[in-house]
Formats: structure tokens, C-alpha cells, sequence
């Protein structure tokens, strides 16, 4: 459950940072009223520590992953 709650904010700090590259647009600050908002802050906060929980995806062995989609 953890793994995918942090792919989610992964894919949405991926997608973020692709509108800022390409757009020159921050979605989230956008969304949330500023990059120093109080939720914009706490959502950047769980996009970086979800990147780095998933580091650990990295180091996992294969038939492990699979035992707990089982």
C-alpha cells in the first residue's frame, strides 16, 4: 500500500516538474496558492520523501515485489 501511495506522488511530481520544464508553470503552487502555502509546502515535502522512499525499490529483491501484489 505504501509503495503505491508513494508511485501516486512520484507520478504527480514528475508531472509537475514536467510543466514547469516544458510551460514554465508550477501546477502545484498554482493549485495550492504559492510555492510557500502552507499545503504546497507539505505536498512538495511528500512528493520528496516519496522519492526517496522509493529508492528502496531499487535495492528489493523481484520475487519479494511480487508476494505482495499476491
Amino acid at each position: 500500500m505504501l509503495d503505491r501511495l508513494t508511485l501516486i506522488f512520484i507520478i504527480i511530481g514528475a508531472v509537475n516538474w514536467s510543466s514547469v520544464g516544458i510551460f514554465n508553470f508550477d501546477f502545484i503552487s498554482w493549485l495550492f496558492g504559492g510555492q510557500n502555502a502552507t499545503f504546497s509546502r507539505i505536498l512538495y515535502t511528500l512528493i520528496g520523501l516519496s522519492g526517496i522512499w522509493c529508492i528502496s525499490l531499487l535495492f528489493r529483491r523481484r520475487n519479494t515485489m511480487l508476494r505482495e501484489e499476491i
